[in-house]
């Protein structure tokens, strides 16, 4: 069975969604050239009107984007670091979000954003490595971090075919994830279904992108004294709550790995959505970053800020008690 990397199911996914559908384009900074790999070979298979190279404003091409959707284009648009995203939230939350909303349902703005290499690269410091996936869900935008290369492939042809905004998040932390892919597991994946990554009995841990790997590492490491089962949401909003439920039902134990900040974070809305609608029969745990985090250039503290593997194989402990 031929092996696919997930930076490679990414441009997959491209690549067979503009084959399919000749409203699909690209934008960005230098996706002719394929600076990160994810537009490698567009330019020559589908010509330069489809894939556009684009000014460094993010906030000029993150509108076209929008008006381009409007007239019916679906655009794909890249962002070369996390960060920019906080310079074009209001042209996404405010503007492409709510389109549908003020029009009663009479326009949709079906543009999905990437960002192949989110979250910290070593020593990529603090305007580089931000996960700020947390703020796209809390406005109610579509957010998508998958985990593996099968995942990455259905879960951005899903947002390149929705009729509304999505937001894909790619950590760099799994960007280099190679899998055993059949082509008949590249199908669409649906937003809003997470996915179980290991049956277990005594806790849950709920792992967001490349720290599913992780945590299935620390579950292997435990078996035979902690059974753990991995539960990957894939789409951050809508989040999974049934799939949630039905994993804190066989266990009634939640740890949440997460990297992004502490507080107001993804872990945080997943442990409260748990409160809510499970019982619980010891405290939740988070493991992610610190408080109000800015990752620094010196690579030992930039690690250190970072949820690991022992942090995470002490909370499980914690919780099991």
């Amino acid at each position: 069975m031929p092996k696919l990397s997930y930076l490679k199911a990414l441009n997959r996914a491209i690549a067979d969604e503009m084959a399919r559908d000749p409203a699909v384009c690209v934008f960005g900074e230098d996706v002719r050239v394929a600076v990160s790999n994810v537009t490698a070979g567009l330019l020559r298979r589908f010509g330069p009107e489809r894939v556009l190279d684009t000014p460094i404003s993010e906030q000029a091409f993150t509108s076209f984007a929008t008006g381009a959707a409007l007239a019916g284009a679906r655009p794909l648009v890249e962002f070369q670091i996390p960060s920019l995203l906080f310079l074009a939230f209001e042209q996404i939350a405010n503007q492409a979000h709510k389109f549908s909303l003020m029009t009663g349902g009479q326009a949709r703005v079906p543009v999905t954003y990437l960002l192949p290499g989110s979250g910290s690269r070593e020593s990529w410091a603090g305007q580089h490595s931000d996960h700020p996936y947390g703020l796209f869900a809390h406005v109610g935008v579509r957010t998508v971090v998958p985990a593996t290369p099968v995942d990455a492939y259905g879960l951005l042809v899903s947002a390149l075919r929705a009729d509304d905004p999505v937001v894909v998040f790619a950590p760099a932390g799994a960007l280099g994830v190679r899998a055993e892919v059949d082509a008949a597991e590249l199908v669409p994946v649906p937003l809003g279904v997470g996915r179980v990554h290991r049956a277990g009995s005594d806790v849950t841990v709920v792992a967001v992108g490349h720290l599913v790997h992780e945590a299935l590492a620390v579950a292997e490491e435990l078996a035979g004294r902690i059974s753990v089962e991995v539960f990957d949401p894939r789409t951050l909003h809508p989040l999974d709550r049934a799939g949630l439920a039905a994993s804190l039902g066989r266990t009634g134990r939640l740890v949440v790995v997460d990297d992004s900040n502490r507080s107001c974070g993804f872990a945080a809305e997943v442990v409260a959505a748990a409160a809510e609608g499970a019982r619980l029969l010891a405290p939740p745990r988070r493991v992610t970053r610190p408080d109000g985090a800015v990752l620094p250039f010196a690579p030992a503290l930039d690690r250190a800020c970072q949820p690991d593997r022992a942090a995470l194989r002490a909370a499980i402990e914690q919780v099991c008690g």
